[in-house]
């Protein structure tokens, strides 16, 4: 398990072994970041090789990605290029393919208006990291923050937390994006979007609304969302969300 932890005592991802239930350090494993690199988000690839963690700051860059092959208890070695220069300002959401863990999805969240884009990398074995032809791919949008794939690796949802939309592409075999279009929520009113994810049937697409205290759930047909009628669902207490998993 890595974390990624960001404050006034400074910035890092920290690794712990997962063992009976219980979270043991692994020695040795923090790796320090720069104090304004706000690190977003930090994840696996499916087959456990690769980590990749996203540095959201500074606000007008330069922004960065770094990249890590994973050994066999759990320390970190960085690629021979990590980090790499961001395509854009404020690599934010990522995700791997679920059919391919040799392609990595970020989505660009600091551009500025309807600036918004999601970047696609081929991960080497070495988890050193490239752009594909054609990358960063536009979805028109502001802040696109999180991105989710449907399990079958179709399809591609961008959330764009500052235009109340979820951008939807078409996953090309070789990783290609292609833009199919962006739905509105159905009371986008404060709502502020963050995180979301399918869930394991890719039948339901979950959306946590941090600023409306709540959550949105659109079902989903191949690359189409409809948001039920009864969405968006309060959370109990009246608690602000900020991220979700779905089992």
């Amino acid at each position: 398990v890595y974390v990624a932890n960001t404050g006034a005592g400074g910035s890092d991802y920290t690794g712990f072994w997962f063992l009976a239930g219980h979270l043991v350090p692994i020695p040795g494993s923090t790796v320090a970041l720069p104090d304004s690199a706000l690190p977003g988000e930090v994840l696996f690839s499916g087959d456990g090789r690769t980590l990749i963690g996203t540095r959201v700051g500074p606000s007008a860059g330069p922004s960065f990605i770094d990249s890590f092959r994973v050994g066999l208890f759990g320390q970190l070695t960085p690629a021979p290029d990590s980090p790499i220069a961001a395509q854009r300002i404020g690599p934010f959401g990522s995700a791997f393919r679920p059919t391919n863990p040799r392609q990595l999805f970020v989505s660009n969240a600091h551009d500025g208006a309807g600036l918004g884009s999601v970047s696609v990398y081929h991960v080497a074995r070495d988890a050193s990291l490239t752009a594909i032809n054609g990358s960063p791919f536009a979805d028109n949008q502001t802040a696109p923050c999180w991105v989710a794939i449907t399990p079958d690796g179709e399809y591609l949802f961008a959330i764009n937390t500052a235009s109340s939309t979820v951008s939807r592409y078409w996953i090309a075999p070789g990783g290609s994006l292609t833009l199919v279009g962006s739905t509105p929520f159905n009371d986008p009113s404060g709502l502020r979007p963050f995180d979301a994810q399918v869930d394991p049937s890719g039948r339901d697409l979950y959306v946590v609304d941090a600023g409306a205290k709540a959550v949105s759930i659109f079902a989903v047909a191949g690359g189409n969302l409809t948001e039920l009628g009864s969405s968006p669902f309060a959370i109990p207490g009246g608690v602000a969300p900020f991220g979700l998993i779905v089992n």
